[in-house]
């Protein structure tokens, strides 16, 4: 499958335009289809760039927890495990969106290529480079955390052999310190590649918004103004 790669600018507008809608609570039939739109295109979007299996588990999890809100709702029940359940799929319904479309645009878009996008945009050095290392934080760290979990079946240490104690000495201590050692790495990175270099940076790669990014725009525009129009007619 050819894949489909967005301008940054255009993965900037729709995680804006993303974070609008999730902000507000859905409660008319078109806000909650609407919100399911905007959900399924980053979830494409991540097939189209060969993200099969995250694509997949978002897909899942999003329909599991609206079944089950829509299911607890509908029967009315209750107790304490039916407001938990109840209350969980209502902030997965909620936020998750955003997640999913934030997740697209980190995983699928090069350093050099956001730089670019930045400066194009005009937005200062100060502001890109910190997104830039942020992007490359939470990626760097899910490596890690991986690295650990290998680290410690090889040891045949299996979350913390039972104890929460030692799931704390084993696993997130490790990971406390590795943040901080990559934090470092990731701003020295910054600097030798010349992120913060007082003259205007060059890229490679020219980019270009083409008639994709244009429609792919105008679907979040039309959406967000449609979910807060519903709102108000509500």
């Amino acid at each position: 499958m050819r894949k489909l790669e967005l301008d940054p600018r255009t993965k900037l507008f729709m995680i804006f335009a993303m974070s609008m809608i999730v902000m507000v609570p859905a409660f008319s039939t078109l806000q909650m289809a609407i919100r399911i739109i905007v959900t399924v295109i980053p979830i494409l979007l991540m097939m189209l760039e060969g993200k099969y299996a995250a694509a997949i588990r978002f897909a899942v999890l999003y329909a599991a927890a609206l079944i089950l809100q829509h299911y607890y709702l509908s029967v009315e029940s209750r107790g304490v495990f039916s407001a938990l359940i109840t209350g969980y799929c209502s902030i997965v319904v909620q936020f998750m969106p955003a997640m999913i479309t934030a997740w697209y645009a980190i995983r699928t878009t090069k350093i050099g290529d956001f730089m670019s996008a930045m400066q194009k945009m005009h937005i200062p050095d100060g502001v890109s480079i910190s997104l830039a290392v942020v992007m490359r934080f939470f990626p760097t760290i899910k490596e890690e955390y991986e690295n650990i979990n290998d680290a410690m079946r090889m040891r045949g240490i299996a979350m913390g052999g039972g104890k929460v104690t030692k799931m704390i000495e084993y696993r997130l201590i490790p990971v406390m310190f590795s943040c901080v050692n990559i934090g470092d790495e990731l701003s020295a990175a910054a600097v030798t590649r010349g992120l913060g270099a007082p003259i205007k940076r060059t890229s490679a790669r020219e980019l270009k918004l083409r008639a994709v990014d244009y429609a792919t725009m105008a679907v979040f525009a039309v959406s967000t103004v449609l979910f807060m129009a519903a709102k108000n007619i509500g």
